[in-house]
């Protein structure tokens, strides 16, 4: 039988990896069988946006490459992946999307210079057991103006108001444009939603 991981995953405080790395080999199952959407819906809300598919997009957390799976269906060309797991990873890379995967150590600079990327995505990533909000500063650091970012919050970060607070901190001080926000499904099989947003950093 297969371990269930899911409902773990809310609650793990504190660094994940264990977790995740324990998680890799079933992760796209287990989600997969409770109708895991936000990866098409945030790939969907993107190219709405974006200025070009040919343009590079960095995956921020890419786990197994669902994330970059949904990007790669919606027609984007060049994709790279970070993430913190090194077994995630492995999954990510046999799914033979990406241009180039990289291990990233927790709260450390993204390993590239602003506006190498059009467009950084972070795709159920930021949350309650997983990610801190402060990921989101990272995130904006490795945009230059006009960059594009889709992120989710699912339900759980919703109930914490300090998450949408990051984002109000900077499209209220004219850092970030929201272009794009919308509550829909998340996962589905245990009643879980989420919101997408695209924001345009300025």
């Amino acid at each position: 039988m297969t371990d269930k991981f899911l409902e773990q995953a809310y609650d793990t405080p504190g660094d994940t990896r264990d977790l995740y790395n324990a998680w890799a080999k079933s992760y796209d199952a287990e989600l997969s069988e409770n109708g895991y959407v936000t990866p098409e819906r945030c790939a969907a809300a993107l190219r709405a946006y974006s200025a070009g598919l040919d343009l590079p997009v960095l995956d921020f957390g890419c786990g197994t490459g669902l994330s970059g799976l949904a990007l790669k269906l919606q027609g984007f060309e060049l994709i790279d992946g970070v993430d913190v797991s090194s077994d995630m990873l492995e999954g990510a890379r046999e799914k033979q999307i990406y241009r180039k995967l990289t291990l990233l150590e927790p709260g450390s600079d993204l390993p590239h210079k602003a506006g190498a990327y059009a467009a950084i995505t972070c795709i159920g990533v930021i949350g309650v057991g997983a990610a801190p909000i402060s990921v989101f500063d990272q995130v904006m650091n490795g945009l230059a103006k006009g960059g594009l970012t889709v992120l989710s919050f699912n339900d759980h970060a919703l109930e914490d108001p300090a998450y949408e607070a990051k984002l109000d901190s900077y499209t209220g001080s004219g850092q970030a444009r929201l272009l794009f926000k919308e509550h829909g499904p998340h996962i589905p099989g245990i009643g879980l939603g989420s919101n997408v947003y695209v924001l345009e950093k300025l």
